[in-house]
Order: structure tokens, then C-alpha cells, then sequence
């Protein structure tokens, strides 16, 4: 097995993927959601330049576009540049899906796959070479189809570094296995060269898996904590789509299929209060500091689609915070609402708990791994500019308001007593500026803090009381 990762690559995928304990906090990002309309795929990554560069599935399915910005929300109103077109007959030339780019050797590549234009469904991985610094400039060099000992139906090539070993992985057709995809994963002996007899790792077997259709397919890996994670897609491309995750740990043999553990449900799916419907076909990267993991993904702002969901064009990217459980696992969450993504809000004192509600009383708890609940929008708050409101993120439209000074979610009733309760002014946190306080709009000096475990606005005076009016967000 030939090992060519360059000492770039593997001192940039380390610093990417190679994450501190779960119990370490990262700062809070927010983006402003959707990202980019009509592009399906998502697939972005941040280089060693400073640049995101970002590509996608575009409707027509008959070019491979990018884009680059220096931050991520930038790559929203980012030029884009078409940087390959399908082939007018033959091979490539027909359904140009889910390019991904990645940087091997001081080379970007792109994978991504296509029909024939006498066969569109003779879909296949193919390889892009390109050496120019900017992939946006410069010439893509074919290096032809990805040759797998099966010629079936085959798509969604993605590549990854793990213990100096590049690998291959990919959703396949098996005739012997049944209708439908599998994944596979093989090693690299260069980056459109796989080597050995390819491990099927996962077969759709679960309910949510073969809804529609039977599939496994778009993988995406992620390694922290002693594990690999590879996320990946299910059931068909409509609501019921949604992402599942295969789970080995880092010191095992990953050709070995029974290295890797299925999550019994899906972790990522649609969300009817949040109005996002079949979430997937995910990748991920890290923050502008490099210290929060995103996850990147496409989905639809409505349920019922018209025909074929293959011929509707309205898939379009999102981004949110993806976060990690105590137990070292990824805690994707719900896929959130449009517009400005949300935050957790840490304790300043009793640093494993955040703010949560629960039977829609406001708790300071731990281990909180329905995510959703303990994440809040900070909004322009509902008395008007100048002061904040924090919205539910599992419950759009119900907001942290003190009622008797307790505070509950709830949804707003318009009333003024409402709109008052439930806004605050945000103040730089009173036991350590770097954090964050909320003081009561109708009760001036008093504070969102906490007592034995549960939230309310209280008058603070001693530090322990400014300690548990402080908090950090994540």
C-alpha cells in the first residue's frame, strides 16, 4: 500500500481534524442561513491560503462550479466560476453530480460523478487535476474514471487521511447485495487510483434508510476523540432524506466492516417546526478560527415536492455549528430555522451546563443531548433595536421570557407584558467581559442567572451572584 500524503497535507488535515476533549469549549459562530440557493452537494474546505472554496451540484447538472471568500458567509455573494462543463457526447456527459475539491500533494483535485450521454444513468466517479495554487484559475486536467472492480452504478466519491493512509469512499450498486447503494471504502494508491479489494462498510437495511429508495451514499468523515465518523445520506433525495453516521474507533483495522457501528436512527433529519425538509449530502469544515466544526449541507424549505425530486432545483446549501457531546460523540442537532444560526449559552461557574428548557421550564443542566434545546437565536429583541431576545431553536416562535421572575419558553402571545418579559439587554458578562449577561428590560438590575438549577432574573450583588448572571457563548 502506497502512503503519499504530503507532510503539508497531513500538518493541515491535523489541524482540521484532529480535535481537543469534548469537555473544551469553542467560541460561538453564527451564520445567516440559506447560503446559496439551488445548489445541492455542498462541499466546502478551507486551505492553508485563507480561502473557503466551495462547489456544488448545480440543477442542470451540467457543469462543476466554485467559489472562494475568506470567510464562509462570503462565499454567499462570492463570483462563481464555472471550472468544467459535461462532455457533448460519451462519457461525462450527462448528470454532473456532487463534486467535491480536495488539496493531495500540493494538487487540488475534484471528484465527482457523471453519466454518458448515451447513458445517463451509467454513472461513474471520475477525477480532476488541477496544479495551479488558485483551482479557480489554471487548467483541469481529466484524469479519467475511478476504476472499481464493479462497473455499476457508482457516485459520491469522497477521500480522507487516516493514520497516513489516504482512502477512498463511495456509494455503489451491488447486483449480488439487492437494489439501491452501498458504501465502500478502499485505499488510495494515488488520487484516482484505488488499491486492493474494496470493504463494503454499510448496506441500507434500517427503515429510515430505504424509504423510496435504498441508500447509503454522499459519505463524509470526521475524525476527533479516538474515532472516525463517517456521516452519510439515506433514503430518497425528498423530506424523508436525512443523514445517518458509521462510527470506528481510530485505533481499528476501517477495512474491516465490523470495525464500524450504524446509529440506529438518523442524527440529522427533517424538522417540521424549523421548516427543513430532507437535510443531507453533508461535508464538513472548521470556523474562521478554526476552533467550531461546521457542518455543511442541502435541503429544501418545503415538504411536498411536484414530480421527481431529482428535477426540482430548490436544494440549496446551509451551514450551523456542529457540536460535540460529552461522550466524544458529534451532536448534529436539528437542521435549524432560516436566518442567523443560534447558540448554546454556557455557565460561567458550573462550566459543563447550559441554559435548557425542559417541559418549557428554563433548567441549567448538563449532558443536554437533545442539542436543540439548549439552543437559543439572540434576535432583535421584541420592544424594539437596542435590546435582544433569545428565541427557542427547537420552537421558533416561543422566546425566554421571566414570568413571577422564573423563567419559562413560551410562545409569544403579542401582548406588550410579553414582548416586555421577553427581551433583555445584552451586556458584556459581569464576572468576565469576554462573556455575556442579560439584564431584564422591565426590571432594571435584574439578571438572567441561575439557582439550584433553575433560571431566573434575580438582582445580583456578591461575585457568586455575578458569576451565575454570566455566561459563555458556543
Amino acid at each position: 500500500m502506497r502512503r503519499f500524503a504530503s507532510i503539508a497535507v497531513l500538518v493541515m488535515l491535523t489541524t482540521m481534524l484532529v480535535g481537543t476533549g469534548p469537555a473544551q469549549a469553542s467560541p460561538g459562530v453564527q451564520y445567516t442561513n440559506s447560503l446559496i440557493a439551488q445548489r445541492a452537494d455542498p462541499h466546502i474546505v478551507k486551505h492553508t491560503d485563507g480561502f473557503y472554496y466551495f462547489t456544488a451540484t448545480a440543477p442542470e447538472y451540467d457543469r462543476i462550479v466554485m467559489r472562494r471568500a475568506t470567510t464562509l458567509q462570503g462565499l454567499a455573494s462570492a463570483a462563481e466560476t464555472v471550472i468544467w462543463r459535461r462532455h457533448t457526447s460519451g462519457e461525462m456527459g450527462a448528470h454532473i453530480w456532487a463534486p467535491e475539491i480536495h488539496y493531495i500533494n500540493s494538487r487540488w483535485y475534484i471528484y465527482f460523478a457523471a453519466g454518458r450521454t448515451d447513458d445517463v444513468w451509467a454513472i461513474r466517479p471520475y477525477v480532476l487535476e488541477n496544479t495551479s495554487a488558485n483551482p479557480l484559475t489554471g487548467t483541469w486536467t481529466e484524469k479519467g474514471r475511478i476504476a472499481l472492480p464493479l462497473n455499476t452504478f457508482s457516485l459520491d466519491a469522497t477521500t480522507f487521511v487516516h493514520n497516513g493512509t489516504r482512502y477512498l469512499s463511495w456509494a455503489q450498486n451491488d447486483p449480488a447485495v439487492g437494489s439501491g447503494t452501498n458504501l465502500y471504502l478502499a485505499p488510495l494508491s494515488n488520487p484516482w487510483t484505488i488499491s486492493g479489494t474494496p470493504a463494503r462498510i454499510s448496506v441500507p437495511t434500517l427503515s429510515w434508510e430505504t424509504i423510496g429508495h435504498r441508500v447509503n451514499e454522499g459519505p463524509a468523515v470526521i475524525q476527533r476523540n479516538g474515532r472516525v465518523f463517517m456521516a452519510y445520506s439515506a433514503s430518497a433525495t425528498d423530506a424523508n432524506y436525512c443523514i445517518g453516521l458509521l462510527t470506528a474507533s481510530a485505533t481499528s483495522n476501517l477495512m474491516n466492516p465490523s470495525s464500524w457501528t450504524k446509529s440506529a436512527q438518523p442524527v440529522f433529519a427533517s424538522n417540521a417546526n424549523t421548516s427543513q425538509y430532507g437535510p443531507g449530502h453533508n461535508s464538513f469544515t472548521v470556523s474562521e478560527d478554526g476552533q467550531s466544526d461546521i457542518l455543511v449541507y442541502h435541503d429544501r424549505s418545503y415538504r411536498d415536492i411536484s414530480g421527481d425530486p431529482l428535477n426540482d432545483p430548490n436544494r440549496r446549501t446551509r451551514l450551523q455549528k456542529l457540536y460535540w457531546n460529552a461522550d466524544g460523540t458529534p451532536n448534529f442537532g436539528i437542521p435549524v430555522a432560516d436566518g442567523v444560526t443560534p447558540y448554546r449559552l454556557r455557565s460561567y461557574n458550573v462550566t459543563d451546563r447550559f441554559i435548557r428548557h425542559w417541559n418549557f421550564r428554563a433548567r441549567l443542566d448538563p449532558n443536554v443531548t437533545v442539542l436543540a434545546d439548549s439552543q437559543f437565536r439572540i434576535v432583535t429583541g421584541l420592544t424594539g433595536s437596542g435590546t435582544v431576545s433569545l428565541e427557542s431553536t427547537n420552537y421558533p416562535g416561543y422566546f425566554l421570557r421571566h414570568r413571577n421572575y422564573e423563567l419559562y419558553v413560551e410562545r409569544s402571545d403579542g401582548s406588550t407584558l410579553f414582548r416586555n418579559d421577553a427581551t433583555f439587554y445584552r451586556r458584556a458578562g459581569l464576572a468576565d467581559s469576554a462573556a455575556v449577561s442579560f439584564e431584564s428590560y422591565n426590571f432594571a438590575g435584574r439578571y438572567i442567572r441561575h439557582s439550584n438549577s433553575l433560571m431566573y432574573v434575580q438582582p445580583v450583588s456578591t461575585a457568586t451572584d455575578r458569576a451565575d448572571a454570566t455566561y459563555i457563548l458556543e
